[in-house]
């Protein structure tokens, strides 16, 4: 069997483990493996496949690590407006119980509506700024 071929079916290999775990590191380990199996098509010795192949892939996971650490977290799911589509949406709420509550109707039910702290209890127009349970935190508008 050709060396080409290994790398090739190395590569194959990675890139079909990361589609089942779904980690994005596998599919540059995967490049680098492609990169190794083209150095074995240039002709290049084993110990240069092996080098270049360990310098793309690593090289590879090290740049995407950096970049990934770089970028602000998201923040999580009871407060992002791409997972929770009620995030951002407006509620009216028209008295507060002593408790810190408020019973407000949304989406043609009963919810139970608390401030985010910090915030002061007033009544009027409010924002959904995060889902909790069967709460909804707000602020006021």
């Amino acid at each position: 069997m050709a060396q080409s071929t290994i790398w090739w079916l190395l590569a194959g290999g990675a890139i079909a483990i990361e589609l089942l775990s779904g980690t994005f590191y596998l599919l540059i380990l995967g490049l680098g493996f492609a990169v190794g199996a083209l150095a074995a098509h240039a002709g290049l010795a084993l110990a240069v496949q092996i080098v270049i192949s360990a310098a793309a892939g690593g090289g590879g996971v090290a740049a995407w690590y950096f970049i990934r650490r770089r970028r602000p977290a998201a923040p999580p799911a009871s407060g992002n407006p791409d997972v929770n589509l009620d995030v951002g949406a407006s509620v009216v709420i028209d008295a507060w119980a002593a408790d810190g509550t408020a019973p407000v109707r949304y989406r043609g039910a009963q919810w139970t509506a608390v401030l985010r702290p910090g915030n002061a209890p007033s009544t009027g127009v409010h924002r959904v700024s995060e889902i909790v349970g069967n709460r909804l935190l707000v602020d006021k508008l």
